[in-house]
């Protein structure tokens, strides 16, 4: 039985332990509070993820590689941190308050950058090794991108489940529009991440680093208030058991009783006797039923550390089968980290010229936000459309597709990065030359449309599929994946740059060449 079949239509979508506030609210006025949210906190911080590897290497004066992995480990910390706001807004407070937890501690982030950019003495002299930055200094810088890192992966961690719970899944008309609250909100953050990447990183590369993160401090400060403002409109989730814990019992119970052997009828196995609570037995992972035998002689309610109910391992099940899609995602944003950050040091080293005005080259991810801007309001009201004709799917194609695009379509991108960085470098070699700035705008275009299909694709999937209770912490794999991404593209670039050194007359590395 496919995955889409056993999860996407069990019964998990009944479980009461979901409870809403009173049904007038919700729905996509609700959301307009996320959606004003995420543009204005999006401002600041895909700005910083375009600009920061600058800031690293002329502020702070990390070297080439060390710029790119600082930022690359950053991203990545921020990233997988999204795990944290989604497992407390499951177990702990509900996602309204998490964001709102999140968005204060992101705050105190940019405020401690904001100090260290604007006084010289607080930051490092240049001293020519690959990390400049020591003792007091240090401690400030790290705890300033800990903050943001730690309070934007909490907020990306509980927003999309709390605008997707806006809609009730229980009805056919709400269930509907989930796809596209997942679009809407991902041009929210596009057009907030086109302010970032033109005015913001300009201010910031051109003006004043101090004057970029009071920028951007602003904007998450009234996106705050703004979604603190709708909180009368919003159906709020009551935080039930923790996720982890869940799935821990789960674990450690199937290996207490590895030598018993599995009942081949599913009925002999340990329930909830609360009907409308339970997921319907599958045959699928049958090592980890063992963790619902109920020992002999043991009393039905039992400490979960000696049995589990069918349903709490049907969790477990769905959160493993989910785990190829999430793993299949990661290399395609492995070459997204590159592109933040090689392209961007690989921009410097162009002709960035257009007539009198020199473009950022930390602004040029501004080409794929625009085609993405443009693509997603025409994919929601044309491609939608025509595809559902065709297929007969509510949503034109299925998640699982959206998310097969994009991978498709990152490599097609990442072939095309390979040949300008050919011709980059042989214009500079054979001719002196240099080339433009906008040859990165072809497989930068492409990759942004590989991205609108893959992110949206699997954070519908992850939401659609996960168990009630374990919502927020399963949308967070959509970034957990780009974490992952993010701390292999550091490791790549170390790697090559450590084999490289032995060969190089400079032995600092390949990466360290023009």
């Amino acid at each position: 039985m496919g995955l889409d079949s056993e999860v996407g239509n069990g019964s998990n979508k009944e479980l009461e332990y979901e409870s809403m506030k009173q049904e007038k609210q919700g729905g996509f006025k609700a959301n307009c509070f996320i959606f004003a949210m995420m543009f204005l906190d999006n401002i600041g911080f895909v700005a910083n993820m375009a600009s920061l590897v600058l800031y690293f290497m002329y502020v702070i004066h990390f070297d080439i590689s060390g710029s790119a992995t600082t930022t690359t480990n950053y991203l990545g910390t921020a990233f997988l941190l999204t795990i944290v706001g989604g497992f407390i807004s499951d177990a702990y407070m509900n996602r309204l308050n998490t964001t709102l937890l999140f968005g204060v501690t992101e705050l105190l982030g940019y405020m401690l950058l904001i100090v260290q950019s604007h006084y010289k003495k607080l930051q490092p002299l240049p001293c020519g090794e690959s990390t400049c930055v020591h003792g007091t200094k240090a401690l400030l810088f790290y705890a300033s991108i800990s903050l943001v890192a730690l309070g934007g992966g909490g907020i990306r961690g509980a927003i999309p489940a709390l605008g997707a719970d806006q809609f009730n899944y229980k009805k056919a008309e709400e269930r509907k529009h989930i796809a596209s609250f997942f679009n809407w909100l991902l041009l929210s953050i596009t057009v907030g991440a086109v302010v970032g990447v033109t005015f913001v990183v300009y201010v910031s590369t051109t003006v004043g680093w101090d004057i970029g993160f009071i920028i951007s401090l602003s904007c998450a400060s009234l996106g705050l208030i703004i979604v603190a403002f709708g909180k009368p409109y919003f159906r709020v989730r009551v935080a039930g058991e923790s996720p982890l814990l869940r799935v821990l019992q789960v674990l450690v119970v199937s290996v207490k009783n590895w030598r018993v052997d599995v009942p081949q009828n599913p009925d002999e196995l340990h329930e909830s006797t609360k009907k409308r609570e339970r997921i319907p037995h599958t045959n699928q992972f049958r090592l980890l039923d063992k963790a619902a035998i109920l020992p002999k002689g043991a009393d039905a309610a039992a400490s979960k550390w000696s049995v589990c109910t069918v349903t709490q391992v049907e969790e477990v099940k769905i959160l493993t089968r989910m785990m190829p899609i999430l793993l299949s995602t990661i290399l395609m944003n492995t070459c997204l980290a590159q592109l933040q950050t090689l392209s961007v040091q690989q921009g410097t080293l162009m002709d960035t010229r257009i007539g009198s005005f020199n473009v950022p080259p930390a602004s040029i991810p501004v080409i794929p936000l625009i085609f993405m801007s443009v693509l997603i309001p025409a994919y929601e009201f044309t491609f939608v459309p025509l595809l559902r004709k065709i297929t007969g799917h509510p949503n034109g194609i299925t998640h699982l597709q959206r998310v097969g695009v994009g991978l498709v379509l990152s490599a097609i991108s990442m072939t095309i990065a390979g040949f300008v960085e050919v011709k980059r470098k042989h214009e500079i070699i054979h001719h002196n030359h240099k080339i433009s700035l906008f040859w990165l705008s072809f497989h930068y275009a492409i990759f942004g449309i590989a991205d609108m299909f893959t992110l949206v694709g699997l954070m519908e999937f992850f939401y659609r599929e996960a168990p009630a209770g374990m919502r927020s912490l399963s949308t967070s794999f959509s970034w957990l994946s780009l974490s992952i991404g993010y701390y292999l593209s550091s490791a790549f670039v170390e790697l090559i740059n450590s084999i490289t050194g032995k060969y190089t007359k400079s032995k600092l590395g390949w990466l360290e060449g023009a």
